[in-house]
């Protein structure tokens, strides 16, 4: 039973935040479940269906990264043209049939052509889903609602794969469609509950033709301190992506830890996010940003790096929480930062152009991984993670002087990092 003191906290945190974004928090929730059944053990279904490699795989996460770099500049244009509501739906329905499709296709070809088409349709509802948030809450709770996010996305992780595991054990096929089915049941409570939430369009921009919303992606590719930052997270999600791609293959390939071993191994990691995140960035909302990042990419690069050097599963789990407790610094101030750098009237746009980076690493990460362990050695796909993560560390140091010119020249602080006042 909780203190009272606790329910008191959570009730003061509950009335702090408007209730459309509370239902946006129970949505959200329900449609992360259902990925985070299914997307940690994509690759272990590939590679037992088909029989392909880690290149192959490579290969297909590239083909998934490429097209959602298309849904997502599409996405961002709908949003900020027709608006977040509509554009979440689509998104949701679309991500809904493609799962299903996908758990029905046998063979690898029209798989990996109907990967390219998924997702461009999946990736719609990205940029909506960021600013909508944006747009619900005012720059003083920004943050820390992206934080609340967090550690409601990662609860969801906590339970998924656990779950996933078992049901993986069973048929792949379940996962496809539990995925579907969870986000039918978020686009029904999008379009049933929540409202509208795009700024009214000013005199300039409400008559903008389809083709000039587009072209404002020039603009934003001229922000050079944005299009810095984002470069330095290519970096970075290189790194990170390996812990859903190429990993829970290499566990099982190389260490003989199952399915339902690696669910273990994430939902530790989910874990330490929902019972840490708020302790970890009250610590740190004080601190500048840039070196908090390069903090937790030298975690990253100690954690990552430790699969290549140890085999017991306890070092494994040693070297999650590393991970995890970098991921925990990261992750809250990146995406104040970018909240921070995005223009109000050019929300969806900049929301996403800042998942290009995963898009990036996504494409590449996975590949790169799959070269080394297919003609080198595996141990070498954690000791280059961990290069990279100590030269991602000094990048974003190397940052700390434009996100500073940035804040002088709007004669403000950035959005600090998550800083809950419970």
């Amino acid at each position: 039973m909780l203190p009272k003191t606790s329910i008191k906290n959570i009730q003061n945190i509950y009335n702090e935040f408007p209730k459309q974004f509370w239902t946006l928090i129970t949505a959200s929730f329900i449609d992360r479940l259902g990925g985070a059944l299914l997307f940690p053990f994509f690759t272990l279904y590939v590679t037992e269906k088909f029989g392909v490699g880690m290149t192959q795989i490579g290969l297909l996460f590239g083909v998934f990264s490429v097209s959602a770099m298309i849904g997502g500049m599409l996405g961002g244009v709908l949003t900020d043209r027709f608006g977040r509501k509509i554009t979440l739906i689509l998104g949701l329905v679309a991500s809904a049939l493609s799962s299903v499709v996908m758990g029905l296709i046998n063979t690898l070809d029209v798989f990996i052509i109907f990967a390219l088409v998924s997702g461009i349709f999946s990736e719609i509802g990205g940029p909506a889903h960021q600013a909508m948030v944006a747009d619900l809450l005012p720059d003083k709770q920004r943050a820390q609602g992206f934080g609340i996010f967090r550690v409601v996305f990662n609860l969801a992780v906590a339970i998924g794969p656990a779950i996933g595991g078992l049901l993986a054990s069973k048929s792949y096929l379940l996962l496809f469609i539990c995925d579907a089915i969870t986000s039918l049941i978020t686009a029904i409570i999008v379009a049933i509950s929540m409202h509208e939430t795009k700024p009214e369009e000013s005199g300039e921009t409400k008559h903008e033709s389809i083709g000039q919303t587009f072209r404002g992606y020039v603009e934003v590719l001229h922000d050079s301190t944005f299009m810095a930052f984002i470069a330095v997270g290519i970096l970075m999600v290189l790194v990170y992506v390996q812990m859903n791609s190429t990993l829970p293959v290499y566990l099982r390939d190389f260490h003989g830890i199952n399915a339902r071993g690696f669910g273990y191994i994430l939902s530790l990691n989910a874990g330490m996010v929902v019972l840490f995140q708020f302790y970890i960035t009250r610590k740190i909302k004080d601190l500048s940003p840039m070196p908090m990042m390069a903090i937790g990419c030298v975690l990253y690069a100690i954690g990552f790096s430790m699969y290549g050097f140890f085999a017991s599963y306890t070092a494994f789990l040693i070297a999650m929480v590393i991970i995890t407790i970098g991921e925990m610094i990261v992750s809250p101030v990146s995406q104040a930062l970018v909240a921070y750098l995005s223009p109000e009237n050019m929300r969806g746009r900049y929301m996403a152009l800042s998942g290009f980076n995963w898009m990036v690493g996504f494409a590449i990460g996975p590949l790169l991984a799959g070269l080394v362990i297919d003609y080198i050695d595996a141990r070498w796909v954690w000791y280059g993670a961990g290069i990279l993560g100590l030269i991602t560390a000094v990048s974003y140091l190397l940052l700390q002087n434009k996100v500073a010119g940035r804040q002088a020249s709007k004669g403000e602080a950035p959005a600090e990092p998550v800083s809950p006042d419970t």
